[in-house]
């Protein structure tokens, strides 16, 4: 049974994706609080990422790095702080736990990263400066790193649009919001977090085994088609 840590795996995305491996994968899980579920395979420690000390893990066949933000303001509302913290906790806190982790990694089997960018690093939106630039340098991350650890790690990144979770929930705060999102995207939906949660986890899978240093584009449409 491989052993997956999540950091960041007590609400929204992350924890659908502790959700759709506890049944298969020992999951050790770093958040600030913990998940809303038990399971004789999950294992937790309370965490803050950006300022606490690391739990020692030895093993570890994957990672996934969730932690994110949603941080939208016009440029001249955007305070150097808030550069900072969007990057401190997109980026910084991803590369702090892989540097904390890659040792476990390599002796894992086959072992796998996924990361998180969003569809802003690609598509321009008003509004989104701050966490637009900090998500491109996690795909920046995630090619490179892509790269430097071939062939023992492989690691990607997963790009999504809009998905219905406590962190987006300012943007789909009543009817007609949700309607508009709808419309916004070609496939006339945004996402669930279990499909983002299931894209994560076929990352981590052997499924995935020729897949390394890519961004997988969770989209609804909105990036790769005019419509």
């Amino acid at each position: 049974m491989k052993t997956i840590i999540v950091v960041g795996g007590s609400k929204g995305i992350g924890n659908a994706i502790v959700s759709s491996l506890l049944s298969s994968h020992k999951v050790v899980n770093i958040s600030r609080t913990a998940p809303d579920q038990s399971h004789d395979n999950l294992t937790h420690y309370q965490c803050d990422i950006l300022t606490d000390e690391l739990p020692n893990i030895e093993n570890a066949d994957g990672l996934v790095y969730c932690p994110g933000s949603i941080n939208l303001k016009p440029i001249n509302r955007l305070s150097i702080e808030d550069f900072k913290s969007d990057f401190d906790i997109n980026v910084i806190g991803a590369v702090k736990a892989i540097q904390m982790y890659l040792p476990a990694l390599k002796n894992g089997n086959r072992s796998s990263i996924v990361l998180f960018s969003t569809v802003a690093a690609k598509l321009g939106m008003p509004f989104h400066a701050s966490v637009a630039a900090a998500k491109s340098a996690v795909e920046g991350l995630t090619k490179s790193l892509g790269a430097e650890l071939a062939p023992t790690i492989r690691i990607n990144a997963i790009a999504p649009t809009v998905t219905d979770t406590d962190l987006a929930s300012k943007l789909l705060r009543n009817e007609r919001m949700i309607e508009n999102m709808n419309e916004r995207h070609p496939l006339k939906k945004y996402l669930q977090p279990h499909e983002v949660a299931d894209m994560a986890t076929f990352l981590l899978s052997e499924k995935a085994a020729s897949l390394s240093g890519q961004v997988f584009e969770m989209d609804c449409g909105i990036v790769s088609f005019k419509i």
